[in-house]
């Protein structure tokens, strides 16, 4: 058969490959935004940098964030599998792929967060001191809306890399477009098919770094 052929032979398999990427995706990146941004400000609020009263609970919450990240992706899918099987129920299949996955996510971005937020202008907290403002109401008026920009971009950067993890998930049985391209593209010596499957994840990843950063420009107060 043709390239063109395999595709249209194996193209119920890719788009369900793809579905099932969708669904790891989906649920991990919004773990990862509703966990990640808050441990991320928390992280910035107790930096020693800014605070020496929480230096202990910084650095056992930065001792977990780092073995998570240091963690070989791999070994830590398969060393959550009891994890996942007790927590939903099942060990198998995209859903259960993203419980690794928000994990990682959540531990990626929520460092990203934090080096943002250290990056603020100083002259922000003088400002919002010198308008009486305290606690959260100079973290969401003053200290998320200087950082937005560099916000956006590190949820894009943590969202490339979840693509680039995901493609290991069929290794545990979770699917997704990086199984389609072992299973139907390497292990059956159908090339054609496995560079389709490379060239759509390269694709997405462009698009997706695309649409970050003409967003992060956009809401660049600088600009």
């Amino acid at each position: 058969m043709t390239t063109v052929e395999t595709i249209q032979y194996y193209w119920p398999e890719l788009v369900t490959s793809l579905k099932e990427t969708g669904v790891m995706m989906g649920i991990s990146l919004t773990i990862c935004l509703l966990g990640g941004l808050p441990l991320g400000i928390g992280l910035y609020l107790v930096n020693p940098q800014l605070s020496k009263r929480h230096s202990g609970m910084y650095w056992l919450i930065n001792l977990v964030i780092t073995l998570i990240r240091s963690f070989p992706y791999l070994l830590f899918v398969v060393t959550l599998i009891p994890f996942t099987r007790w927590l939903i129920g099942f060990a198998f299949g995209p859903i259960p792929a993203a419980v690794p996955l928000s994990i990682v996510a959540v531990a990626i971005f929520a460092r990203l967060v934090e080096q943002v937020l250290l990056d603020v202008p100083s002259d922000i907290r003088l400002l919002a001191d010198s308008l009486g403002v305290k606690g959260w109401q100079y973290v969401w008026h003053f200290l998320l809306v200087e950082a937005r920009s560099g916000l956006v971009l590190a949820f894009t950067t943590t969202t490339v890399s979840m693509v680039s993890y995901s493609t290991v998930m069929g290794i545990v049985g979770g699917g997704g477009i990086g199984d389609f391209a072992i299973r139907y593209g390497y292990q059956r010596y159908e090339y054609g098919i496995m560079y389709v499957a490379i060239i759509w994840m390269i694709v997405t990843v462009f698009l997706i770094q695309l649409i970050g950063n003409l967003l992060a420009r956009k809401l660049d107060k600088r600009k």
